[in-house]
């Protein structure tokens, strides 16, 4: 029975696997985006979501508490000045892990992770697809067809001979 067996200890001790979060968690915070593999992923996304939460109220204590973690000055900074304005009025899930196969030397399953607020490209395919949300009905489409043939733009010969 695996009973009180959550955390996945990726093959490491337990001083290394904090060591190596706490860096990953300092990179995700100054770049946006780190390449990695599935599994150090879903393990970093447990370790900086409550910090990135404890990072929305900026008291002295929360500072401490997010730093004791991450043991980088300009990371912290980083995430107290930039990021908790930006994700402010998010209620949780600031990291999206994108997955992009497999690693060609030991075929270990490769993703990013990524802080949601940042990715450009994500956001205006989020706002062009609710835009583009509509409810179809006969009386659009029957319209739909009879317009192009009356409405056609007549052609620049059509026009000099007029």
């Amino acid at each position: 029975m695996r009973h009180n067996r959550k955390i996945n200890h990726l093959g490491r001790t337990n001083t290394h696997r904090d060591a190596m979060l706490s860096n990953m968690a300092c990179s995700l915070i100054k770049h946006k985006r780190i390449f990695t593999t599935t599994a150090k992923a879903k393990a970093l996304r447990k370790f900086v979501e409550p910090l990135i939460t404890k990072s929305k109220e900026d008291t002295t204590h929360s500072r401490r508490v997010v730093f004791s973690n991450l043991q980088d000055k300009y990371a912290v900074t980083e995430l107290f000045k930039e990021i908790s304005q930006k994700i402010g009025d998010r209620p949780g899930g600031y990291t999206r892990i994108i997955k992009t196969g497999n690693r060609l030397g030991d075929n270990a399953a490769m993703c990013f992770i990524e802080l949601v607020d940042y990715n450009e490209n994500m956001k205006k395919d989020a706002t062009a697809k609710k835009a583009g949300k509509t409810r179809r009905s006969r009386k659009k489409s029957a319209v739909a067809t009879e317009t192009p043939a009356a409405e056609a733009p007549a052609t620049e010969e059509q026009q000099a001979a007029e």
